[in-house]
Order: C-alpha cells, then sequence, then structure tokens
C-alpha cells in the first residue's frame, strides 16, 4: 500500500514539472527528456523560431517569397528551402540573427519551391534516418535534430566529434539521400 501511495505521489510530482515546462514554453510544448541542451537553451531556441517566423513572415522581401524553414538548436540558426533569388537569401540570413542566434546557417537554394511529392519523399527519409539513429548504440539518435529538404539532409545537435561521424555515416548511407550537411555543435 506504502508502495502504490509513494507512485501516486511521484507519478503527481512528475505531472506538475512536465505542466511547468509546457507553461515555461508559452503555447509550445518543451522537449527535457534526454536532451543535453538546458532547459533554458530550450525554451530560448523555441522564442528564436517564434522571433524569427515572425520576423520573415512580417517582412516585404521575405513573405510569400519561396519556401523559407528555420530551426534552432542551442541557439544555432538552420535555414533551409527555397528562395527565388539571392537577395531573398540574404535577407532571410541577417532577419534570423536575432537576440539569442550563436550562429546561422543559410542552406537557402536559389531555385523554384519543391513539389508536395519531393516533400513526402523528405520526410519519409528524415524518418528512416531517425530510425537508424536510434537503433545504433554509439549514436544517441534523440540528440540529433534531422532536417531534410530536396534529399539533402541537415544534422544538428550537440554531440561529440566521433558520435557526429557515425551519425554523418548512417545518413549518408541511406538511400534516396543526396547530401549530408552537418550542423552541429561539439561538445569537449
Amino acid at each position: 500500500m506504502l508502495k502504490k501511495i509513494m507512485l501516486v505521489l511521484l507519478t503527481s510530482w512528475l505531472l506538475q514539472g512536465c505542466a511547468a515546462a509546457v507553461l515555461a514554453g508559452g503555447a509550445t510544448a518543451v522537449k527535457s527528456a534526454g536532451d543535453p541542451r538546458t532547459l533554458g537553451s530550450q525554451i530560448d531556441d523555441k522564442s528564436i523560431q517564434i522571433k524569427v517566423t515572425r520576423l520573415l513572415s512580417e517582412n516585404p522581401e521575405t513573405k510569400d517569397k519561396g519556401n523559407i524553414n528555420m530551426t534552432s538548436y542551442n541557439g544555432i540558426v538552420l535555414l533551409t528551402g527555397q528562395v527565388p533569388n539571392e537577395r531573398v537569401r540574404e535577407v532571410a540570413a541577417e532577419l534570423s540573427r536575432v537576440d539569442g542566434v550563436k550562429d546561422v546557417h543559410n542552406q537557402l537554394r536559389v531555385g523554384s519551391e519543391i513539389s508536395f511529392g519531393t516533400g513526402s519523399k523528405d520526410s519519409w527519409l528524415t524518418t528512416r534516418i531517425k530510425s537508424k539513429f536510434l537503433a545504433d548504440k554509439n549514436v544517441s539518435g534523440l540528440n540529433i535534430k534531422v532536417v531534410t529538404e530536396n534529399g539533402e539532409v541537415f544534422l544538428m545537435g550537440l554531440v561529440s566529434q566521433q558520435e557526429a561521424d557515425r551519425a554523418v555515416n548512417l545518413a549518408r548511407n541511406v538511400d534516396g539521400v543526396a547530401r549530408v550537411i552537418k550542423a552541429f555543435e561539439y561538445k569537449n
């Protein structure tokens, strides 16, 4: 009986912590378990994403111009997608340098937007790569963000050099991957 009471109290305490994490992240849920970033860094990343997305959608040079996707991980911003010209590409990168951003990896491509079919293939590639990471004992699959755009795979996360090398090898050997680009931050 005492074990049941302790279990209920522990579960209640853990659920309160989850609610606090959700509230701290505003309207977005914050993942904390297994993430090498601090809770503060996770919240900062969500804030960066909201700010940059807002700036991109409000700026006349980037609003409705191409397909711009933005990901933030530990203060590092990754821009992917397609834009109509180099000027839009440059403006998007400048708008991404909001407070808290350490670096911007501008991987926007000048060209036509990808099709729905290509986007679906990209989602499938991401799923396959994440599955490989989770099945590999030398890669912490939960700590690596995988973004796939037009067959190009972008890897982000806070990892060791060995883990990064292993992740790149795993991703590179998935059928359909055209190229793997690292946007990692390395642990000492």
